[in-house]
């Protein structure tokens, strides 16, 4: 497994804000969903680096796809744009990077 890197939390601080701001959703629902101890981005970023410490890139990605289905479980207006999107696109593209970064 791949030590965290600085470019590792970079691109996922790039990548969270991306994801909230096309889910509708803010800091403080994502903080409220991590448990984390504020609402700011490093105490955000914190929770998901001891998730990666613990388990790796599979252990990050599998907890952002549980965040994914919670909130697209609680979305009950879905518009025909939106069916034809892949909710996990962004989350592959990451989990890509990432892996592309780590084997370098």
């Amino acid at each position: 497994m791949e030590k965290w890197t600085q470019k590792i939390e970079l691109e996922l601080t790039l990548f969270l804000k991306d994801w909230l701001k096309q889910k509708g959703k803010t800091q403080k629902d994502l903080r409220n969903i991590l448990n984390a101890s504020s609402d700011r981005m490093p105490a955000m970023i914190d929770v998901l680096k001891k998730e990666y410490t613990t388990g790796g890139l599979p252990k990050l990605a599998s907890l952002l796809c549980s965040i994914e289905e919670k909130w697209s479980a609680n979305n009950y207006i879905i518009n025909s744009n939106e069916l034809s999107k892949d909710p996990f696109s962004q989350l592959d593209l990451l989990l890509e990077e990432i892996q592309e970064d780590c084997s370098k």
